[in-house]
């Protein structure tokens, strides 16, 4: 693994804009960046990244086995009590998954180490899927990279074919989102796009004119029921909105499905840990409060359990003791875990994360971001990859 600087191509904007990527650039600062790009072989992906994102994978969905039969661990993950039995009905009823994002930790070098599970509403799909791979085929041609390079990148292809296996008849379908978050429009506009591939009919719903009807089914802004929909929304906020009273009741077909609540919570790292001590793609992590933790010593990471893009995570005991600077967005209220420190790789002053992504049970391709900081935030950069032949 090794990060390359490159020359932008002069029209990246023009081209970006074209295919709908039209947030490259977040609060004046670009969010795509092609003047560098990570160079990984074969074997760093075929050997470490992609059976780490299958192992994990498992034991996530083992410990979401034994969570919905928990009531303790449900309490532990903050799972509000009144929906505990709906989160529970939705796993036993295998209501499936479209897809996820694990993020690692990786030098190239050491095993992959896994930072948190993006399970629920990860973004930075679209660019993972889309024009990372049209800036991989356009450096081919031009000349800039071998010939014989590749990407392990098949998550547009698998995200299409995940819309078919999971509505087989086709059918409609809701997709809902923020409708005035750029990034989370565009990001399910995508979604859809690769539904209607799939042969299904999308309809976009903003999160905030769903409404519930006399009989408590939910419904959209012009009165259609939702029977299936895909939400950029978490499951941590719905299960605490006023219309979760609906939830259980409402016959809605989601996805992410509500047992993603389980796994959308870095409480899932202290429990993996626990029941896989040592596993060489975890790192060590507890509770705050667990006096366990002690085996941390003096420096390690306090993650909020729902937190998003880095906000209220905070490093602990620096070089002289001190806490560095956090991005505060109020995260916190429901608790905290305590984490290893394991910083990302400095690759010429930047350091990247590795997003590991998942479509139904199956690691399909990854995307990198990277920070000057080591906690990865929302304003990282998105920075393209490629296998060397």
């Amino acid at each position: 693994m090794r990060r390359l600087t490159l020359t932008p191509r002069a029209d990246w904007r023009e081209k970006a804009d074209a295919v709908g990527f039209i947030f490259h650039h977040m609060e004046g600062q670009a969010y795509w960046d092609e003047s560098a790009a990570y160079a990984f072989t074969l074997a760093e992906i075929e050997n470490d990244l992609e059976p780490a994102a299958a192992d994990i994978h498992e034991l996530c969905l083992d410990l979401v086995d034994e969570a919905v039969g928990s009531d303790a661990l449900m309490h532990r993950l903050a799972i509000p009590a009144e929906h505990r039995d709906f989160v529970a009905a939705a796993w036993r009823a295998k209501s499936p998954s479209l897809y996820g994002r694990f993020d690692f930790g990786y030098d190239g070098v050491s095993k992959p180490k896994l930072y948190e599970y993006n399970a629920d509403t990860p973004t930075s799909v679209f660019e993972a899927a889309t024009f990372q791979w049209l800036w991989l085929e356009e450096l081919i041609a031009s000349g800039a990279l071998p010939a014989n390079s590749d990407q392990f990148n098949s998550l547009f292809e698998a995200l299409r074919d995940r819309f078919t296996a999971l509505f087989p008849t086709g059918g409609f379908v809701h997709f809902a989102s923020d409708a005035d978050a750029v990034e989370d429009r565009q990001t399910v506009r995508f979604l859809e796009d690769l539904a209607a591939q799939a042969g299904l009919e999308p309809k976009f719903v903003a999160m905030d004119a769903i409404g519930a009807n006399a009989e408590g089914q939910f419904v959209d802004q012009d009165g259609y029921l939702l029977q299936a929909a895909f939400k950029l929304y978490p499951w941590e906020q719905m299960l605490r909105e006023p219309y979760a009273v609906h939830l259980a009741t409402a016959q809605v077909r989601w996805l992410e499905p509500a047992w993603k609540s389980i796994l959308s919570n870095k409480g899932i790292l202290p429990l993996l840990w626990e029941r896989h001590r040592g596993h060489p793609n975890l790192l060590e992590a507890y509770f705050e409060g667990d006096p366990a933790a002690s085996a941390l010593g003096g420096r390690y990471v306090r993650k909020p359990l729902f937190s998003r893009e880095g906000a209220n995570i905070e490093i602990v005991g620096g070089p002289d003791g001190e806490r560095e600077p956090i991005l505060d967005q109020g995260y916190g209220a429901e608790g905290a875990i305590l984490q290893a420190y394991a910083p990302p790789p400095n690759f010429d002053g930047q350091r990247p994360v590795v997003g590991a992504w998942m479509v139904g049970n199956e690691p399909v391709g990854i995307g990198m971001r990277e920070d000057d900081s080591v906690v990865t935030k929302n304003l990282a950069r998105f920075v393209p990859h490629f296998i060397e032949g």
